[in-house]
């Protein structure tokens, strides 16, 4: 049996991380590794601990050999810069004041290395929707967002969408009883998939999120209300293309918009509150864009609970597709996914690694597929990323809001969205007015002026459309 005094020998220091090494190394013990192999596979934790963050018997471990390991250094200023960072700004036409004025705030944080605004861009909290802001080793909660890692997937299948106008009733009646929508909407214990997400090893990382694990698989393969959505449509394909797998053509076709419904919601909250509480003497007008560091625990956990609101929120999107597509007898022959609120790990053209926040923006690096989507009523785009370095490879997410959701329940009538959706001929199955198309920007304007982001593969047409009934973000 490996012991403390044998791991003490072994150059690990005393106090919790022995523990921790013992812990990690009666696991590797009980699964018949000899002790030889387990204080070698310990070393390369000590010396790689970031490489272990997120492993089911190392994650603990790694987490404190990175806390331990990291050298006391004095916190960065909380005082703003006196001028933004200059940063590329596409379709400024389109975007308004109020949005500009955020991102200006957002660059002039102390943290703040690189940025770009997406043409979708309008006013949120902290960071504007359709921002996009790089950091050195800190991660800025809300500028990831409340709803974690929502994202959009399109399912193709093999057949023509005509198929919706033979069968109307059989598809309206997929999207109904398939998923669920609207805020704190989940399933009966006897409805609820079955998914290798909940079984994650890191649902136990953190007291947060073994509380959350419970919820977990009642909220699987639900939808938010606000602009969260799922709709069949057609899909039209251009050009053969050999990274999709598939011929030029129409294709019938299953969209969907959602995230990692209460489970990021809480995870966001918590550490937005926690990065808040560190930085006490940040500018009130940017308190929401407080930082943890990624060297601290805090930090760690926050960028673990992350991730797993991410593989939760893709769960998500493949059980709503699987038993939407199953309900008529469908499979797909091509699936294109991505998420828009999220920070990842990249290198900057100098090569600097950053932490790459994307508020409502979506991936587009080089050859990267993405799903920017109009209206209910109004066409979504799958395109290419083209690897555009001043967009931190990144393009919009959407059309992007033209009025808030007041103006839009001020201005919009029931009956004005429903003609405009009758000319269409796309049928809505719930949908609140605030997300009438009209409430929207003109998606093709927003494609055309990213047209050096991405490329454009092909296009979706809604035809039947099921959303919450009433708006919200959960």
């Amino acid at each position: 049996m490996l012991t403390g005094k044998i791991l003490k020998l072994n150059g690990w220091p005393e106090g919790r991380i022995i523990g921790l090494a013992k812990q990690a190394a009666e696991q590797f013990e009980a699964n018949g590794m000899d002790q030889d192999a387990i204080l070698a596979q310990l070393d390369r934790v000590r010396a790689q601990p970031g490489d272990f963050l997120s492993d089911a018997v190392l994650g603990h471990l790694a987490r404190e050999t990175l806390r331990l390991s990291t050298p006391k250094t004095i916190e960065a200023t909380e005082e703003l810069r006196d001028a933004p960072l200059a940063y590329r700004i596409w379709g400024r036409e389109h975007i308004e004041e109020s949005a500009l004025a955020q991102m200006d705030a957002a660059m002039r944080l102390p943290i703040s290395v690189a940025g770009a605004l997406m043409p979708d861009a309008h006013a949120g909290y902290g960071l504007p929707i359709g921002g996009v802001l790089a950091t050195e080793n800190v991660v800025i909660p809300y500028a990831v967002g409340v709803d974690i890692a929502c994202r959009m997937r399109l399912s193709i299948f093999p057949v023509s969408p005509i198929l919706i106008g033979q069968k109307p009733g059989q598809f309206k009646k997929a999207l109904s009883e398939q998923t669920r929508f609207g805020r704190g909407e989940n399933w009966a214990s006897h409805e609820r998939p079955d998914h290798a997400v909940l079984d994650d090893a890191d649902w136990k990382a953190t007291r947060l999120l073994r509380s959350l694990h419970d919820a977990a698989p009642a909220q699987l393969g639900t939808s938010g209300s606000g602009n969260h959505f799922v709709e069949w449509g057609s899909f039209e394909l251009a050009e053969k293309d050999d990274q999709l797998g598939l011929e030029p053509g129409m294709y019938l076709a299953l969209l969907s918009h959602s995230g990692s419904r209460g489970i990021g919601f809480k995870i966001a909250n918590l550490y937005s509150e926690l990065a808040q509480q560190q930085h006490p003497d940040l500018d009130p007008k940017v308190r929401h864009l407080a930082w943890l560091d990624l060297n601290s625990e805090v930090g760690q956990e926050y960028w673990v609970s992350m991730e797993l609101a991410g593989r939760y929120a893709a769960a998500n999107h493949a059980v709503i597709h699987r038993r939407v597509a199953e309900a008529v007898g469908l499979k797909a022959a091509a699936v294109v996914e991505n998420h828009h609120n999220f920070a990842w790990r990249e290198r900057l053209s100098d090569g600097r690694e950053v932490i790459v926040h994307r508020k409502g923006a979506t991936p587009a690096g080089v050859n990267t597929l993405g799903i920017i989507p109009g209206s209910m009523g109004d066409a979504g785009y799958m395109v290419r990323g083209r690897g555009q370095a001043d967009s931190i490879n990144s393009a919009s997410h959407g059309a992007g809001r033209l009025m808030s959701r007041r103006k839009a329940e001020e201005s919009i009538t029931r009956s004005a969205r429903d003609a405009y959706l009758r000319e269409r001929g796309v049928t809505l199955l719930g949908g609140a007015v605030d997300e009438s198309p009209q409430a929207y920007k003109p998606i093709e304007a927003i494609i055309a002026a990213q047209d050096d982001l991405v490329e454009v593969l092909g296009r979706f047409m809604p035809k039947i459309v099921r959303m919450a009934d009433e708006a919200g973000d959960v």
